[in-house]
């Protein structure tokens, strides 16, 4: 045993295949998307913002429609979780993007020639609500939710 076992294994799986040769390409290539700007892979942070966002917009909508919830309370958490997925999933149906996305500038798109359906983009963010299936992701930045469907999110500008 010497300092490069020790190394590879502080450093991660990645970097050990690495330093013996392996190449990686960039998020997105394996799927024929672009290296950067429009058209490419959306990286975790843009994401991240448009789910928030998605998130945010749910909290009002629930304060709109239902002003007897009191925030925090286990009903008004179920029913902004229950505003949050039917936005995500008709828009995402409909549009190709949620209000968070569409912002952002994200798209999901399909990675075969199935095209996304709604039961597809259903049982997605039924997936994403569940949260955790959505932090585990692979080198190209999909999802547990988008790889179970197909899909990747693209940046759209």
């Amino acid at each position: 045993m010497d300092r490069r076992d020790i190394g590879s294994w502080l450093s991660g799986p990645k970097a050990a295949l690495v330093e013996q040769g392996l190449e990686f390409g960039y998020p997105g290539e394996r799927f024929g998307l672009a290296k950067s700007g429009a058209g490419s892979a959306a990286r975790f942070g843009r994401r991240i913002l448009a789910l928030a966002l998605d998130w945010f917009a749910a909290i009002l909508v629930t304060n709109l429609v239902f002003p007897d919830l009191v925030y925090g309370s286990g009903d008004f958490g179920a029913t902004t979780l229950g505003i949050f997925a039917l936005e995500v999933t008709l828009l995402t149906v409909t549009t190709g993007s949620s209000f968070g996305y569409k912002i952002f500038g994200l798209r999901l798109i399909s990675v075969s020639a199935a095209p996304l359906n709604f039961l597809k983009i259903l049982a997605r963010t039924a997936l994403l609500c569940l949260v955790v299936p959505a932090m585990i992701w692979d080198r190209d930045g999909r999802g547990l939710h988008d790889k179970i469907i197909g899909s990747i999110v693209m940046k759209s500008k």
